[in-house]
């Protein structure tokens, strides 16, 4: 696959800014996460109202139930998570196996190894908590690499920046348009004679098209990417739903719960409901730590559609 080269001045601010990023996150915990990660806060809540409106408007229609006491504590709850996931993802540019382990754990790992039986198989993931933790899923089962599959930045530098924090020895990065012929190509063998398994954050807002399939998720009509769906029936692989725990500021909690087996017969969609019920219960548990920023419900389910 390739990907965009960089010119000269571009190369030298991925390197500032890489450098920066690896200086970052040698720095004491406290520091990171109770001075830095307050005063990101402070600006992003105070100062800025970062994409204010959109997390009021986002909040509102998800919660119809909840008080305005209710959405301000979510809503102030959310840009902490916000400014925290920085931190996070900052911290991963140096990142030993021993500091990965610290910030991510597995739960129920023997009871899910042995559901997989070594085969190859899908996880949907969400924008929820530090996502990009999920990366270090290869530490704790080595014979499996994490394909993350994710959608190309629009920054040349910010697209090799992330590259570098998502790539290691137990996972790859892939963009989507290359994910399916990526997997076909390598499912035969693995890589470096490892299963793999996809990663997809299944939660973003995708192109509406003709087909588009309607949920009814956190109150609202949305649709969801069914990438995962089709690969897992194409390819007759199992799918986890990956949740997340917050532990404390910086530390994680991983578990898998199986949402399809590779070879039950489903109705068209089946798959992907299971996701999303998953999700919205996920969310309802911990609102605060879903990205509410995004405009995911930008657009509108068609009157005439059923």
């Amino acid at each position: 696959m390739r990907h965009e080269e960089l010119n000269v001045a571009q190369r030298i601010g991925l390197e500032l800014l890489w450098t920066g990023a690896r200086l970052f996150a040698v720095l004491p915990y406290w520091f990171k996460y109770y001075v830095v990660e307050n005063f990101i806060f402070f600006l992003l809540y105070y100062c800025l109202g970062y994409r204010k409106r959109v997390v009021e408007t986002n909040l509102r229609n998800s919660f119809p139930e909840k008080s305005a006491a209710e959405l301000k504590r979510i809503r102030r709850d959310f840009y902490r998570t916000l400014a925290e996931i920085f931190v996070d993802t900052v911290n991963m540019a140096h990142m030993s196996e021993q500091k990965a382990r610290t910030v991510l754990t597995v739960k129920n790992l023997e009871e899910h190894t042995r559901a997989v039986h070594g085969r190859d198989w899908i996880a949907l993931s969400a924008h929820f908590g530090c996502w990009e933790y999920s990366s270090y899923w290869g530490l704790y089962e080595p014979s499996q690499l994490l394909v993350a599959v994710y959608h190309p930045l629009r920054s040349p530098i910010m697209e090799h920046l992330y590259r570098r924090l998502r790539n290691s020895a137990c996972a790859t990065a892939v963009a989507m348009r290359d994910s399916l012929r990526f997997y076909l190509r390598n499912r035969a063998e693995g890589i470096g004679g490892k299963n793999l398994v996809m990663g997809l954050i299944a939660d973003q807002n995708p192109p509406l098209r003709p087909d588009s399939h309607w949920f009814r998720f956190l109150n609202q009509d949305t649709i969801f990417f069914d990438g995962g769906e089709k690969l897992a029936l194409r390819c007759r692989l199992p799918v986890f739903f990956v949740r997340m725990e917050r532990l404390r500021r910086g530390r994680y909690c991983m578990s898998f719960e199986r949402i399809y087996d590779g070879q039950e017969p489903v109705a068209p969609n089946e798959i992907t409901e299971r996701y999303v019920r998953k999700l919205e219960a996920m969310i309802r548990e911990r609102p605060e730590l879903w990205i509410w920023s995004h405009r995911r419900w930008k657009r509108k389910r068609p009157h005439a559609d059923s």
